[in-house]
């Protein structure tokens, strides 16, 4: 079992616990919410949902989406249609993770309003998170 928590008391704090259905399927639950998690089949797993990096992506990719659809709500900017596309290539020795993101905005924006959603886009909290320096607090209980 796979358990992710903030360490202390942080009532803030996300929780997301992923339980072993078979082979590398995983059963997460994340709030009142479940998700399936799964290896794709050439890695040995089922395919019966994303992997683990792909759900990196995806988190990435609908955190900048929805920030900037915040920032344009709060400007009254129409941006229907906004889509974030994320792919991610993991670490290979020597090299870095890299993100590379296209952002398809609506062409009646102005260039200020795209420059400014440009910006606003690497505010969102797992982009920032990615950016940042992150710790670990990691223990084992049997059970």
């Amino acid at each position: 079992m796979a358990l992710l928590n903030r360490s202390g008391s942080d009532t803030s704090a996300m929780r997301a616990v992923a339980r072993q259905r078979e082979n590398y399927t995983h059963d997460v639950k994340v709030g009142d919410h479940s998700v399936v998690v799964d290896e794709p089949e050439e890695q040995g797993g089922d395919d019966l949902g994303p992997s683990p990096q792909e759900l990196l992506a995806a988190a990435l990719a609908s955190c900048t989406a929805v920030t900037m659809e915040m920032y344009a709500q709060r400007k009254g900017w129409n941006v229907d249609g906004l889509e974030v596309d994320c792919r991610y290539s993991p670490a290979q020795r020597g090299c870095p993770t890299r993100f590379e993101m296209i952002m398809r905005m609506p062409a009646h924006l102005s260039e200020e309003q795209v420059d400014r959603l440009q910006v606003i886009a690497t505010k969102c909290p797992v982009h920032r998170t990615l950016e940042g320096e992150v710790a670990f607090d990691e223990r084992v209980e049997l059970t």
